[in-house]
């Protein structure tokens, strides 16, 4: 069986591959997870001047930003340049319940990591659930058999 070549269909998975590799090199690639009591997230930045690192929590965004600068080489011709340069940015909505005034951040070996706490009142806690020494009988008519209470066995009879 013979197959139709569709060239428009050859020029849109060349300008969707473009467009995506565009986007891969110019975000900031990052894990996420949650270790105890709080969420752990690390974003690679290598190359990024430290000092232009910036993370700040504004209502429930997190913005990290940071600056990657090219190298101005002077009588070079390039044959390969694909390390992007420039400002860098990515924003998270964070979930209620995180201590955002305790989030820490260190920046080594070209990744940001931050650690954001798990606010206390958002915590899961155990509830004790009290209950009485007395067992209650509930009956309906004349002898039912069946008894609620500590008693975990129960009698039914017809």
């Amino acid at each position: 069986m013979a197959t139709r070549y569709d060239p428009f269909q050859e020029i849109d998975r060349l300008f969707d591959q473009m467009l995506n590799a565009d986007r891969a090199a110019a975000t900031m690639p990052m894990d996420l997870y949650r270790a105890g009591d709080h969420y752990v997230l690390h974003v690679d930045l290598p190359g990024a001047d430290p000092g232009t690192i910036d993370v700040n929590v504004e209502d429930r965004t997190l913005t990290i930003r940071a600056q990657r600068t090219g190298r101005a080489e002077q009588d070079v011709q390039w044959l390969a340049k694909e390390r992007p340069s420039g400002t860098f940015a990515r924003q998270l909505t964070v979930g209620r319940g995180l201590a955002l005034d305790d989030i820490s951040a260190t920046y080594a070996d070209g990744v940001l990591t931050l650690s954001i706490p798990v606010a206390e009142e958002a915590k899961p806690r155990r509830i004790e659930v009290q209950h009485g020494s007395e067992t209650s009988q509930i009956t309906s008519g004349a002898d039912s058999g069946i008894t609620s209470g500590a008693d975990s066995s129960a009698d039914v009879s017809a």
